[in-house]
């Protein structure tokens, strides 16, 4: 698979979508939306009690949200921001504060001024009734946006998925990924009497009211907001378990009638693949909650204990290998994929967007990391070795802060191939394991930055890797080792390289540090070198 189709694939757009929307002036809407405003920043989410109800006749919603919220330093008559997204509609605010006259729409945004004097730890609710026509997606997942279709039997199938676009396109919601309520949040989706609806977490309560099923999903765990995702469609259910690090976990499949016994074959790779991933990184996150997969009208997405599925049923990337290796052809990618950011995205989730590739470059990698477990290390070193090939190189990894603006499509497969790197400097897989592990327990459902990361990861390896983070994430340089052989000397430099980057370099039973500065070393016999291709770098032999 070539590159453009690779990026089209699994970005969010193509690359010249992501050069404009890193090189696009910023207006005041996209700051509210990305940043820890003064509307924003004395206010932390604790809860969030929803409901649903979509209609497939009009492609329209209707619902309800109550935000429950502590206050976190003493202020005096602040102004609240409530994202909500045109054309949706807020119906009707309630708050359990004293408020100046009623909220003030503006653009994406409610505007809820209070008439008190707050303290730290106050506890409040604030209410929002909505409705409305929401943005349609044209191809969900990547552009965002509900999806209204049908299935193969004609019967109505409705979801919605919305990572980049943020939940507020169709839910009152705090759209920022810094805040997430810590105390999980209850979901009520209200269907006709003939569909099913899921949502995240645990189905607690199930009941008929006027004609209409209304059933409620509970989650414990903090969880992201664009996470929070209904499905409502012809649902069938059928159930597993698992025995993992942290005992018994509940595996809970809903499909689409028709595809049941497609999914209790194909969904056998759930185990091996629950095994594998906690081997290298620690239980997974969210036993209370179970772990989901939901048929979905898109390809997929990684909804928090509500894995959306739509990879038809074969394995690879919809039959394909991405890698372009056939590696990836013996296991479902979708699977694999989308529950690696069981780990990297809903457990250890980012506060800007722009670090996006903590979510998608560990979640490419734990690809790597289940063919090694799954198949053998050399399949997953050929796997790893493809996965450089559909690098860009188009801009950085990382985006600009407090915009809601993601890097490159890159952070996948250049995200995986600098950890990949970083593996083979560490060169100990029982230490490598051990700080993937320290990640996912030491910022456990916690809200992160890159710079927390890149500290951990060189903290915990005793190797400082601030040059390799800087060379990979914030450039679209890739090294390239020059070098010539003359029977047993070597002589080597680097080109297209931060200054004193420290990257060095495995192959056969020797190591060197190349610089800027042409070095040499004495080789241990004159068999033409042949440098480790786990490295993500080039070689370029000088005559």
């Amino acid at each position: 698979m070539n590159k453009l189709s690779y990026s089209f694939l699994l970005a969010s757009g193509f690359a010249f979508g992501q050069f404009f929307e890193q090189n696009k002036a910023f207006t005041k809407q996209d700051t509210l939306k990305g940043s820890d405003t003064e509307y924003r920043n004395f206010w932390d989410v604790k809860k969030y009690d929803l409901s649903v109800e979509p209609d497939f006749k009009s492609k329209s919603i209707k619902g309800n949200n109550t935000i429950v919220f502590t206050i976190t330093k003493d202020i005096t008559n602040p102004v609240f921001q409530i994202d909500l997204q045109r054309p949706m509609k807020a119906d009707k605010v309630e708050c359990s504060f004293p408020v100046k006259g009623d909220f003030k729409r503006d653009g994406d945004f409610i505007f809820i001024t209070a008439n008190k004097n707050f303290k730290k730890g106050e506890k409040y609710t604030i209410d929002v009734a909505y409705s409305g026509n929401p943005l349609i997606a044209k191809n969900a997942p990547w552009d965002g946006g509900w999806v209204f279709t049908k299935d193969e039997n004609g019967n109505p199938w409705m979801s919605v998925a919305d990572e980049g676009i943020g939940a507020s396109i169709w839910l009152p919601v705090k759209d920022i990924w810094s805040d997430e309520p810590e105390n999980g949040m209850v979901m009520k989706i209200i269907t006709p009497s003939d569909l099913v609806g899921i949502g995240n977490g645990r189905l607690t309560d199930k009941k008929t009211v006027n004609g209409k099923n209304i059933f409620t999903w509970e989650v414990k765990n903090t969880i992201n907001a664009y996470s929070i995702i209904p499905n409502i469609g012809k649902y069938v259910n059928f159930k597993d378990s698992y025995n993992g690090e942290k005992g018994k976990l509940d595996l809970d499949y809903w499909v689409i009638d028709y595809n049941l016994d497609k999914a209790k074959k194909q969904f056998q790779q759930v185990k091996p693949m629950l095994k594998a991933f906690e081997y290298w990184f620690g239980p997974y996150p969210f036993y209370e909650d179970s772990y989901k997969l939901v048929d979905s009208p898109y390809l997929g997405m990684e909804h928090q204990s509500n894995i959306a599925y739509g990879n038809q049923y074969v394995n690879g990337y919809l039959g394909t290998d991405l890698s372009g290796t056939g590696v990836g052809l013996n296991w479902d990618y979708i699977i694999v994929h989308e529950s690696g950011h069981e780990w990297f995205a809903n457990n250890i989730t980012v506060k800007d967007q722009a670090d996006m590739w903590v979510h998608e470059g560990f979640t490419m990698y734990s690809e790597v990391l289940f063919t090694e477990n799954y198949m053998d290390k050399k399949s997953a070193e050929t796997y790893a070795q493809g996965i450089q090939n559909s690098i860009n190189n188009d801009v950085p990894i990382i985006g600009k802060y407090g915009v809601r603006n993601e890097g490159s499509g890159d952070m996948y497969p250049k995200g995986a191939s600098m950890l990949h790197t970083i593996r083979q400097i560490i060169n100990n897989d029982k230490k490598f394991r051990q700080i993937l592990r320290g990640l996912n327990k030491d910022f456990y459902h916690q809200t992160v930055t890159t710079e927390q990361i890149e500290k951990y990861i060189s903290e915990k390896s005793g190797i400082d890797f601030s040059s390799i983070f800087n060379q990979y994430l914030r450039t679209t340089k890739v090294p390239v080792l020059e070098y010539s052989q003359n029977g047993t000397e070597l002589k080597y430099r680097f080109t297209d390289v931060i200054k004193n980057i420290n990257l060095p370099i495995r192959f056969s039973d020797q190591m060197i540090s190349p610089t800027e500065s042409w070095q040499k070393i004495t080789l241990k016999n004159a068999n033409p070198v042949e440098f480790n291709k786990n490295y993500y770098l080039r070689y370029k032999k000088i005559n």
